[in-house]
């Protein structure tokens, strides 16, 4: 993949800057930009609870789940199947409202202006939604326009992006003919054609090869590098250890963990996140273990 950027590439204070040479370059830029801009939580989570009925029963999806995410920091919110990632996540879309506690998107409250802080986000999921009868540039042009980029500054931003992801010869075929890997790159395009300083980003390796899963990576890292506030939820722990700066793991709606590598280790008395997880989903286990 030929990581070479050129285009303008718009810093976190609002200028514009022409760049050209290596990505590396462009990236290092903007990184050392954000340590002058304001380091305040691009992403905040506070006290979100949501229920649902069935069966006659209330079930407790997310319950009262808190934290922060900054710029430039890879928050892993983690968990088996029912965790709560999935609800938790169309909450911070403001595609579920939340029965308590709020989210906060750059410092917008979802509940308040829930488009003003949809457009502050970006989000990836296993599912590469691509529109198969348009052409790849009519349909990453379309989303930016639907986010309200300017036409110039969308082609220009395009241009920088399908360099970074290697889909320039892909822009003028058809979607529907793309394959797994590429609908997958392009999908990663779509995320950040209108610059959010937040993403979210669901399995995003899932049904993806060794190829796949390694431009999933090097997309994480220059989303760390260029200051955005990321959140992947995934069930790979192998993955989210080497991802993550930091993490959450969810256990029936539950925070059970939150912090660093080194501070779930210190509080579980592990050294990996499928160990800790599995002390979560078996308790009993863990009980006859520390009895013996």
């Amino acid at each position: 993949m030929n990581f070479v950027a050129v285009g303008e590439i718009s810093d976190p204070t609002r200028r514009t800057v022409r760049t050209t040479g290596s990505l590396q370059t462009a990236f290092s830029f903007l990184a050392a930009s954000f340590l002058t801009a304001d380091r305040r939580n691009m992403l905040e989570i506070h006290a979100l609870t949501k229920r649902f009925v069935a069966e006659n029963e209330v079930v407790c999806a997310v319950n009262g789940l808190s934290f922060e995410v900054g710029p430039g920091e890879v928050f892993g919110l983690l968990g088996p199947n029912g965790a709560g990632k999935t609800t938790t996540l169309r909450m911070v879309l403001g595609l579920v409202v939340p029965d308590e506690g709020y989210t906060e998107v750059a410092g917008i409250r979802t509940s308040e202006d829930p488009f003003a802080a949809k457009a502050k986000l970006g989000f990836v999921s296993a599912s590469d939604g691509v529109y198969p009868w348009l052409s790849v540039r009519e349909m990453l042009l379309y989303f930016a326009d639907l986010y309200g980029v300017g036409p110039d500054e969308a082609i220009e931003r395009l241009g920088m992006l399908a360099e970074v992801m290697d889909i320039q010869g892909l822009l003028d075929r058809r979607a529907g003919t793309l394959s797994t890997g590429q609908r997958q790159r392009v999908t990663l395009v779509r995320g950040l054609i209108h610059d959010p300083p937040v993403m979210l980003l669901d399995e995003p390796t899932r049904g993806l090869d060794v190829v796949g899963v390694q431009t999933i990576f090097r997309y994480i890292a220059h989303l760390r590098q260029v200051g955005k506030a990321v959140v992947v939820c995934t069930h790979r722990l192998d993955e989210a250890e080497r991802l993550c700066d930091r993490f959450g793991l969810l256990h029936r709606g539950n925070l059970k963990y939150h912090g660093t590598l080194q501070t779930l280790r210190d509080e579980s008395g592990r050294q990996h996140l499928v160990e800790m997880f599995d002390d979560l989903m078996n308790p009993s286990s863990t009980l006859s273990e520390t009895a013996t």
